[in-house]
């Protein structure tokens, strides 16, 4: 039974023996005690006054008076006007610790049988270059968000939408055709990735060096640009694949496959998957057909050019283009494909986009759309929205080729991580092996906790150089008060002191110590909050403010050196939660957590 459930128990029963009234539990409330008072919860008794008949700090002597008598739970009291600060007795911190000692899951709720199916769709890359920091952002926003989601008892279907046609992949075949000389990621050294990601941009430099040539021999840019001999050519491609051109199928299938080798091997590395992988060149298609028949039953209209349209005017927005005049679909066509093939394949109960921000308009409308067309989440769809994410040197551009690589950004993170770390001196006495995979823990722990600590809404700096510091708000810094733990239960165990499955009772603690359970006890509220708000820096700054307030109790307190067995044995237990429960919330934000550095 939880505290609050205990204390709110009593203070209904000291109601109704004080002023003879009967309360609902709703009336009850209990809150944290600030900071600047003495006390652990907080009870407001302004809703009693009616019954008491006395004024606030009188009624609230008079409870704290009578809890103190007949509820064990409570050691003490005090009164500051309208409130009544209560201090829970050292042995009901005990019995709490014992409930969270007993659950290696705490916090975390498992999936029933009947449980609503969440799927989250993330990544979302395009064939034609490798994934870039934004993309970092994305899939460690999605993947955490996934592991938050099923946290809170929830089925979970990770998936993607790979953008895998168009006139962009088109222009980086074209390029390989022309410039490539049969170039391949085996004779070439590269990943697939970024192999193809280097055509892209030389069909963007010979394109532009056309358009400067027709410049000058007096054409004005629009003109140049429609007149470019290479932009017709992928044209003429992109309309050969759309008429299922066996050499340039086979082409474009060969060129994809190079890619999803590299996209794979940046997944991993990364440490984000997917349950489910759909294509646009399979959607795009399923999704002219349903805007076909949404015109067939009078849900949308047809311009003279031949165009299909979606009146939304009534919705308070605007007219939207589904099909172009030629016939050929736009990515709002594609995304209804796709969620119809989604809702074909699962039993859909909710739908999250994790898209960035500039995409706000397209998912109100897709929203709209879908649920015009009858899928039943379709207003209820949730577009879990992102701001930009940048270097301090400022933004990213990927057809000049300055684009901020994944690869190579978490590459110089890992090199970055051994560096500091061997300067600190944490590496000492480790092989090889250890030493790089203490690197790569940490390196990637300060990446994805700098990224996840920031409220996902809102635009970001990725400052690599603050990420890695040992000491503040920090990936590396959690990761390493974790290891300072395990080495402690590492001594314990080597000087014969065991944990036992029940700490016993009847030791007196601090304030400190009292304090760390009690956040212990609120990481499934914590859990739950990040779920309820789709809001994965919520567990971030939690593990934060746990192992800072650790780190506190450990600096101003002995554990291995206590004398007092009893207290020794509870302060080794209570290390061991707080390990327990950093490495819960941290591998919920999918950041792995070292036993030793």
């Amino acid at each position: 039974m939880k505290i609050e459930d205990k204390l709110t128990a009593s203070v209904i029963n000291g109601v109704k023996e004080l002023y003879g009234a009967e309360v609902p539990a709703k009336m009850v409330q209990l809150q944290k005690t600030k900071k600047e008072f003495e006390g652990h919860l907080t009870l407001v008794v302004f809703p009693f006054l009616k019954m008491s008949k006395k004024g606030p700090e009188q009624t609230a002597q008079e409870i704290g008076e009578y809890l103190k008598q007949n509820e064990p739970a409570i050691a003490n009291y005090n009164v500051i006007k309208g409130f009544l600060n209560l201090t829970i007795a050292s042995d009901v911190w005990v019995e709490l610790l014992n409930r969270i000692h007993a659950d290696a899951q705490w916090g975390i709720q498992k999936a029933t049988e009947d449980a609503p199916l969440v799927m989250i769709e993330y990544s979302s890359p395009n064939t034609n270059k490798p994934l870039h920091l934004g993309h970092v952002r994305n899939n460690l926003l999605g993947n955490a968000l996934a592991n938050v989601m099923a946290a809170n008892g929830n089925k979970v279907v990770k998936t993607n939408i790979v953008n895998d046609r168009g006139i962009h992949i088109c222009k980086s075949m074209l390029a390989w055709l022309k410039y490539g000389n049969g170039e391949t990621p085996e004779s070439s050294g590269k990943k697939g990735d970024h192999l193809i990601g280097d055509y892209y941009v030389a069909f963007d430099k010979h394109y532009k060096a056309e358009v400067a040539e027709l410049m000058e021999k007096g054409l004005s840019k629009e003109e140049a640009e429609a007149q470019s001999p290479l932009m017709q050519e992928a044209r003429e491609m992109l309309r050969k694949w759309e008429a299922n051109d066996p050499e340039i199928r086979a082409l474009w299938k060969k060129m994809n496959d190079w890619v999803y080798a590299g996209f794979d091997e940046t997944y991993k590395m990364m440490g984000v998957s997917f349950d489910k992988i759909y294509y646009e060149s399979e959607t795009y298609l399923e999704g002219k057909k349903k805007v076909l028949e949404g015109l067939e039953k009078g849900l949308f209209y047809r311009k003279e050019d031949g165009s299909v349209w979606a009146d939304l005017t009534a919705e308070g927005l605007d007219h939207k283009l589904l099909l172009r005049a030629d016939g050929t679909s736009v990515y709002m066509t594609q995304d209804i494909g796709t969620a119809k093939l989604r809702f074909q394949d699962f039993p859909i109960n909710k739908m999250i986009y994790v898209v960035g921000n500039e995409q706000n308009y397209h998912f109100q409308v897709l929203s709209i759309l879908l649920d015009k067309l009858g899928f039943e989440w379709g207003k209820d769809l949730v577009h879990f929205s992102y701001g930009m994410v940048e270097l301090p040197e400022g933004k990213m551009k990927s057809r000049e080729g300055t684009v901020v690589d994944a690869d190579d950004l978490m590459e110089a993170m890992i090199e970055t991580a051994k560096e500091t770390s061997s300067e600190l001196g944490k590496l000492d006495g480790l092989t090889k092996e250890e030493a790089d995979d203490i690197a790569r823990i940490v390196g990637l722990g300060a990446l994805k906790y700098f990224i996840l600590k920031v409220d996902a809404r809102k635009n970001m700096t990725f400052n690599p150089k603050e990420s890695i510091d040992f000491n503040g708000n920090t990936g590396p810094f959690i990761q390493y008060t974790y290891a300072r733990i395990q080495s402690i239960l590492r001594k314990a165990a080597e000087a014969g002191i065991t944990i036992p499955a029940v700490i016993p009772t009847g030791v007196e603690l601090s304030t400190k110590e009292e304090g760390l359970i009690q956040m212990l006890a609120d990481f499934t509220n914590v859990v739950r909050q990040a779920g309820s708000d789709y809001n994965p820096s919520i567990l971030a700054n939690y593990a934060y403010d746990l192992v800072k307030e650790y780190n506190q109790f450990y600096h101003d307190f002995s554990i291995l050196r206590e004398e007092n067995e009893a207290l020794k044995v509870f302060r080794l237990a209570l290390s061991q939660n707080v390990g327990k429960i950093v490495k819960l919330a941290m591998g919920l934000l999918g950041i792995e957590v070292p036993e030793r550095m």
